[in-house]
């Protein structure tokens, strides 16, 4: 087993060699010899120089793999490529120490949390395994006196390309990569400029498996331009999004260049709905990291906290002394609770909200300060809480990203349900009651994609993740997401 030493030794080690784009199985620079530094958010330093791609690494990238896709991929049996996910898999069993080491130095999630992702990847590339079996078609007897047989078979969509967000990558990016590894797809990823490591990191274990080259490609770049070429190219058949309502509007526009299949998972302002009944030893801890684990940054933030009145100060009160026991710092001490925020940019904008809650009539319950001492070069900010929160309020009505919760109180459970329902997003919502009749109607009534009864967050691949409304559309995991990655043909035989 390596140690703590050794696990330094190797990340150190990827950091320093040779990072560009992952095209057609090879390292390589970007088309314009451009570059931009990736940080530390603890600290600020420079973690390492990636490739800054436009449009034409990312024609290079999807000409790879619709190679890979029409020659030896489209080869590959189901029981190859279920052979392929379980070494896959079998490597980061082994590996996930680096992985998760490299998600905190990227992102600032603390360590503790980073390892513990470990299970849901674990789970999700078994899953996808058990999938490359599982995609059946129709053989239909009902027509012509049985001189033609008609029969529905399905098909690798081709190209797809991949999105990612900056908040979770070494979770997110084996939705996409195991999708399109069960079902015979290509890929060309383009993680976030903010946290590309682990992504980086993950096509080398990918390619350590014996995966084909071309079938995973990487496309790095700071800013939107790699993005929007990757949604218009009209060699990509198909695009998976998460990220913000604003860029996924364009992202949708630029798909319709060829009529691609779209999946958008975009932003969140999810109700958190407490009633007098709840047992508040697990409520209290569990609204609060609804919100505070990774810092905020999650598009299921239960950041609109709903109170009954009856309990509301009471509530309020032991929110934040649990707050207050909270550990902020740098993730990689694994005491630390909350690390920073993924940039200068993001928190700045956190600060704007924080600074404009008051002139608005909210009340400071705790933190609201950004934090100096040892930590003065990273983005840190406390814990937040604000109380006497009205829905017109910005802070109730706009997707913050940071760790800052809105407490609002209702009397009845027709009141909270038309508080809740009242935003324009629909990813994640949660009640917290011992009445599980008060639980069934709540889960019949808020409008979300997921829906969590006494406890926040969880998330099962076999039954996935939606989102509604402006949170966008498309199944993420689930019976129906392997069936994205394919297309249905009808096939008609004259037996005579």
């Amino acid at each position: 087993m390596n140690t703590h030493a050794d696990i330094d030794a190797d990340v150190h080690s990827f950091l320093k060699s040779k990072l560009g784009h992952v095209i057609g199985g090879r390292v390589v620079e970007a088309a314009s010899g451009k570059t931009f530094s990736t940080l530390n958010p603890a600290t600020g330093e420079v973690l390492a120089r990636l490739a800054q791609g436009d449009a034409t690494d990312v024609d290079r990238a999807v000409k790879a793999a619709r190679v890979a896709f029409e020659g030896p991929w489209s080869k590959w049996t189901p029981y190859e490529r279920q052979a392929l996910l379980m070494r896959v898999h079998d490597l980061v069993d082994k590996r996930f120490e680096e992985m998760a080491l490299l998600e905190t130095l990227d992102m600032g999630s603390p360590i503790t949390r980073t390892r513990n992702l470990k299970k849901i990847a674990l789970q999700a590339l078994a899953y996808f395994a058990t999938q490359t079996m599982n995609p059946s078609g129709q053989l239909l007897q009902n027509n012509m006196a049985g001189t033609v047989k008609s029969m529905i078979v399905k098909a690798p969509l081709g190209v797809v390309g991949g999105i990612l967000a900056w908040n979770n990558p070494l979770v997110g990016q084996w939705f996409l990569v195991g999708g399109a590894l069960a079902t015979g797809c290509t890929v060309v990823l383009k993680p976030a400029e903010l946290a590309s490591l682990s992504v980086l990191y993950m096509v080398n274990l990918l390619h350590e498996a014996g995966m084909p080259e071309g079938v995973v490609n990487v496309v790095t770049r700071y800013g939107s331009v790699a993005g929007a070429a990757l949604a218009g190219h009209n060699d990509v058949d198909r695009i998976v999004f998460t990220g913000s309502v604003a860029t996924g509007r364009q992202i949708v526009e630029a798909s319709t260049s060829n009529m691609k299949r779209v999946q958008v998972e975009m932003g969140g302002k999810s109700p958190d709905i407490v009633f007098a009944d709840a047992d508040l030893d697990l409520a209290v801890p569990g609204a609060a990291m609804a919100v505070f684990n990774n810092s905020g940054q999650i598009c299921t933030a239960g950041t609109r906290l709903f109170v009954q009145r009856g309990i509301h100060e009471e509530f309020i009160a032991r929110l934040t002394a649990f707050t207050q026991t909270l550990r902020v710092g740098n993730g990689l001490d694994p005491a630390v609770q909350m690390g920073p925020l993924i940039s200068q940019q993001q928190l700045e904008r956190v600060m704007g909200y924080v600074k404009g809650a008051a002139p608005e009539g909210a009340t400071l319950a705790s933190g609201g300060e950004r934090l100096g001492g040892d930590l003065a070069e990273g983005y840190f900010i406390q814990p937040t809480i604000f109380s006497n929160v009205t829905p017109n309020m910005r802070i109730a009505r706009e997707e913050i990203f940071g760790p800052v919760i809105s407490v609002l109180p209702f009397d009845t459970e027709d009141e909270a349900l038309r508080l809740a329902n009242a935003t324009e997003y629909g990813l994640g919502g949660a009640v917290w009651t011992r009445d599980m009749s008060t639980a069934l109607r709540m889960v019949d009534g808020i409008k979300a994609g997921s829906v969590w009864v006494n406890c926040y967050g969880w998330m099962d691949i076999g039954v996935g993740m939606a989102g509604y409304k402006l949170s966008g559309y498309g199944t993420k995991g689930g019976p129906g997401y392997i069936d994205s990655f394919l297309y249905e043909k009808c096939v008609y035989i004259n037996v005579t």
